[in-house]
């Protein structure tokens, strides 16, 4: 079965793009999603074959929002690995 983890949309220790009634949003949320995969990719490498970085979209009381996910195999102990160390140990900052 697959599964996801949710990781987050930006670095922790960093400003996010914010849900905002009446404001356009998703174009920059989605961007910084996009940053923050390649910024895990640097940290944690490519993921293994049976596990995906990707954008999910997540309803809010205010509008969607967007997080970056890692989905996986349930079956495949590399792929969760991955994911697990993508949420445990994301970057805090979007440079070193």
């Amino acid at each position: 079965m697959r599964d996801y983890i949710d990781i987050g949309s930006a670095p922790y220790d960093e400003h996010c793009v914010q849900v905002q009634p009446g404001v356009d949003y998703l174009p920059a949320m989605r961007e910084e999603c996009k940053r923050f995969i390649k910024r895990i990719r640097e940290v944690h490498g490519d993921e293994p074959d049976s596990a995906e970085l990707a954008i999910k979209s997540n309803p809010h009381d205010f509008g969607t929002y967007l997080a970056v996910v890692c989905y996986y195999w349930e079956d495949d102990e590399e792929a969760l690995a991955y994911a697990i160390k993508c949420q445990d140990e994301m970057p805090s900052r979007w440079e070193d």
